[in-house]
């Protein structure tokens, strides 16, 4: 996946999440509860994934670029 698309997947993923969780809270549920955590913490973990792929890329170009 390119960093893009991970950046872009992950916040899908956070906002989801919280979605869940606030309607999890909302009606009782503690289960939604949790899932909208869990899909919260995979989405800034996946985000945070692609932010380190930009952060490589832009590091090879900048040595590519000083050769």
């Amino acid at each position: 996946m390119s960093s893009t698309t991970d950046k872009i997947k992950g916040a899908a993923n956070e906002a989801a999440g919280s979605i869940k969780q606030t309607v999890g809270k909302v009606t009782g549920n503690e289960r939604l509860q949790a899932e909208g955590k869990a899909q919260e913490i995979e989405g800034k973990t996946q985000r945070t994934v692609g932010e380190a792929k930009e952060g490589v890329k832009n590091a090879a170009d900048a040595v590519k670029r000083s050769l």
